[in-house]
């Protein structure tokens, strides 16, 4: 059984390996999701309006993220003092409307500490990766994957929605089944509320620091 359990680890290690390396950093993305937006276009096989329309909102959403996120004193603090060499590969699509509020958050953490690196590959052109990182047997995105480089070591992951997020979208489900329009935009109206805090805090308290 060890044999086995390490080799299924082993191949999870090279799976998210092959996506690091095939992956694009977050100006890649950031240029990718503003070309398809411009043109009318998203990610992903199927180009359907709504998801085309998604894509639209997603870029301008990380457009504002990205030139309105306050990192707190205490929490920068925290990010400096970690010495590991860390990647952060995280699996999303244009589309996704959790992902947009999460990714410029990443970024953010990357930028504040040049130990950590970020990237970021799509969900449909990598389901073999995806399918061992689901969330409740779900193929559910933003999901995130924190590797030490040095170890060779997966050591946490995260995804696809801040804790607060996540069960608000519990609490939702358990009353009326199924989320509605009318509460992913409530949920939207939150993540800008919150201004990112609360996936922060949840991002930081996966980094190991020393």
């Amino acid at each position: 059984m060890e044999v086995i359990e390490g080799n299924i680890q082993k191949e999870r290690l090279e799976l998210v390996q092959k996506g690091i390396s095939n992956g694009m950093d977050y100006r890649e993305y950031r240029d990718l999701v503003r070309h398809l937006a411009k043109s009318r276009q998203t990610t992903g096989v199927d180009q359907l309006e709504s998801l085309v329309n998604y894509t639209e909102l997603n870029d301008r959403r990380m457009n504002r993220w990205d030139k309105t996120l306050k990192v707190p004193s205490e929490i920068e603090e925290k990010i400096s003092k970690v010495k590991s060499k860390l990647t952060f590969l995280v699996l999303s699509e244009s589309w996704c409307g959790d992902a947009s509020p999460s990714l410029p958050v990443m970024n953010k953490i990357t930028e504040l500490n040049p130990n950590i690196e970020f990237k970021i590959v799509l969900r449909d052109e990598n389901l073999e990766l995806m399918d061992e990182f689901l969330t409740n047997g779900s193929r559910s995105i933003p999901k995130l994957i924190v590797l030490d480089k040095e170890k060779d070591e997966i050591v946490s992951e995260w995804g696809p929605r801040s804790s607060t997020a996540t069960d608000m979208v519990e609490a939702y489900k358990k009353e009326h089944g199924t989320l509605t329009s009318e509460f992913k935009q409530d949920l939207q109206v939150w993540y800008n509320k919150d201004k990112g805090q609360n996936i922060l805090r949840d991002l930081v308290e996966l980094l190991p620091l020393e």
